[in-house]
């Protein structure tokens, strides 16, 4: 009975100990549920990495050290591999992708974790008028509207199953689309007021901000004082404003003083979606861009900047022409376009360079420095990857001719690609340390639905070029610096919860690659090739990819701003 008693008394001890040491008594169970040991870890503060393990357990980092003789249920051999917290897309358009196809696949194979999205426009708030234009929208991609609200769209994703998480502005395009429509108007003060409203809504709910594309019609429409309103009520949510701005050609500067200007005066950081000089008789305009943010930061302001990593943009072929054409919505547009007299009127103005609206057309410089690759017609996606020069030869018709006849044929916008950037200017950006990136594309996979159209080289390698061409191979800035912006940096402006760096008591998003490997693969030519290079990526503490290759888990969450309501 006594020896019973003693040998009682001894497990009793090892439970205790053990639990105190939050762990199982068994001697063969884990300490960890992961360990990623042997590699070089930067921690996204920018500070020089370290040779340390980490340790996950659930969604959390919860060790950083050198555990030799800790256990685990997996065990991640890093030796030779850079170790660093997940990247965060600054600009995703994976709105309708994910929808599709959950595993986001082309960014997270490239290290990206979370994506934010909400250029202008955004998924909610949704009523009958945006829900038809979401509708019309629709291209290669079909999908049901479920829900009402961005905050209800964002949970959709998450109950659905993506492996990324996600999180979102509010765009004020849609804002202004849902309360006064696609007409070139001002809103009345009752109509500002329901705009105030939505956005304190969504702001409650956890939208990061107010995001806006101001070269685009209905955007183009919205006066300063507009969206300094409703930058006011964003602001007393910690909110932030982010802004494709009203101008990235001739009138680059003064549009900086816009964004400027409604930072100070709604007193709410604001950041420059995709940071650029577009068009060549620009591109020295880009030094006085850099030095007037930095002087607004001087002064006190939080501004920065996002930027991708090519010399190519992407957008509609609509962009070519004068916003008035689309007052009404595309509708309006379309029938404009069937209209001889007005169709001239539309040549004339395209033809000529402006002050008034960004002409994309002549910010290529030439039809052969514009690719056509979206349609949602069959008949015309035979047309995808060719220029603009070549459909107008082929169809004998001048090439402004020839944008008016496909917009109208296709009844879209169809995306294209505009060559707009110099490469010194893209290192000039790179250097700066206030500078974040953005893919401004959607995930996708060389796969089903995704082959109907080509996408932006950036959609499958922006983040993947960086690390390759930027970092190891041109050395334009050094692997701490990269990590920390790609990070640390983004998550910080953000407000996220937890999230952008390799500490104890982080969420679990990291990425295991490989320094000497990682690249882009995808080309103008042949955009839907993976990158290479990535190893592991966990999101929340769920192994996403293993050995390079997707898992299928979808561990990815919905992510809110810092002024949600509990």
């Amino acid at each position: 009975m006594k020896r019973n008693l003693f040998c009682l008394g001894v497990f009793f001890t090892i439970v205790v100990e053990a639990l105190a040491q939050n762990r199982s008594p068994s001697p063969s169970a884990a300490d960890f549920d992961v360990i990623i040991k042997g590699g070089t870890v930067y921690d996204g503060t920018g500070a020089e990495p370290k040779h340390v393990d980490v340790a996950i357990r659930g969604d959390r980092i919860v060790r950083v050290g050198d555990f030799k003789t800790a256990k685990a249920k997996t065990i991640i051999d890093a030796n030779g591999l850079a170790v660093a917290p997940g990247f965060i897309n600054m600009l995703s358009w994976s709105t309708q992708s994910l929808i599709q196809d959950g595993r986001s696949q082309s960014e997270i194979r490239q290290g990206v974790t979370t994506e934010i999205m909400g250029e202008g426009e955004s998924m909610g708030p949704v009523n009958d008028r945006v829900l038809e234009h979401m509708i019309r929208q629709q291209t290669d991609i079909k999908y049901d509207i479920k829900w009402s609200t961005l905050a209800e769209y964002l949970q959709y994703l998450e109950k659905r199953g993506v492996s990324c998480n996600v999180a979102s502005f509010i765009g004020a395009t849609t804002i202004r689309e849902y309360v006064i429509g696609f007409e070139d108007k001002p809103p009345t003060p009752e109509q500002l007021d329901q705009m105030r409203e939505l956005v304190r809504k969504e702001m409650e709910a956890g939208a990061l901000g107010i995001g806006t594309s101001l070269i685009y019609p209905p955007a183009f429409y919205a006066k300063t004082q507009e969206l300094i309103e409703l930058c006011k009520v964003a602001a007393k949510y910690q909110g932030k404003y982010i802004s494709h701005m009203r101008s990235e050609g001739n009138r680059l500067l003064e549009s900086l003083d816009e964004l400027v200007r409604i930072s100070r005066e709604a007193g709410i950081p604001a950041e420059v979606y995709h940071i650029k000089a577009a068009g060549k008789q620009n591109w020295d305009n880009l030094d006085k861009l850099l030095s007037r943010i930095e002087a607004a930061q001087k002064e006190g302001l939080k501004i920065t900047a996002n930027m991708y990593s090519y010399t190519a943009a992407g957008t509609g072929l609509d962009a070519c022409l004068p916003p008035w054409t689309e007052d009404g919505g595309y509708p309006a547009l379309f029938k404009r376009l069937c209209d001889p007299a007005t169709r001239e009127k539309i040549a004339a103005e395209v033809s000529k360079d402006s002050d008034e609206w960004e002409n994309l057309y002549i910010g290529a410089g030439s039809p052969e420095r514009i690719l056509l690759v979206g349609f949602k017609s069959e008949k015309l996606k035979p047309l995808t990857g060719k220029s603009l020069a070549e459909v107008a030869k082929m169809r004998g018709k001048d090439p402004i001719t020839t944008i008016m006849d496909l917009i109208s044929e296709d009844q879209s916008r169809i995306e294209s690609i505009y060559f707009l950037m110099s490469e010194e200017n893209v290192k000039k950006e790179l250097a700066k340390p206030w500078i974040s990136f953005g893919s401004d594309e959607a995930s996708q996979a060389p796969e089903g639905v995704f082959l109907k159209s080509n996408p932006h080289p950036r959609a499958y390698g922006n983040f993947a070029r960086l690390l390759g061409k930027y970092v190891r191979d041109e050395k334009v800035i050094p692997m701490t610096e990269t990590v920390r912006r790609l990070s640390g940096l983004p998550a910080t402006n953000l407000g996220l919860d937890h999230r952008g760096f390799i500490k104890e008591g982080m969420f679990a998003d990291m990425v295991v690659f490989d320094p000497a490997t990682i690249s882009d693969r995808a080309t103008f030519e042949k955009p839907h090739q993976y990158a290479v290079g990535v190893k592991h990526v966990f999101v929340n503490g769920v192994q996403v990819i293993k050995d390079g290759e997707h898992t299928g888990a979808k561990p990815g969450r919905a992510l809110w701003g810092p002024g949600k309501v509990k």
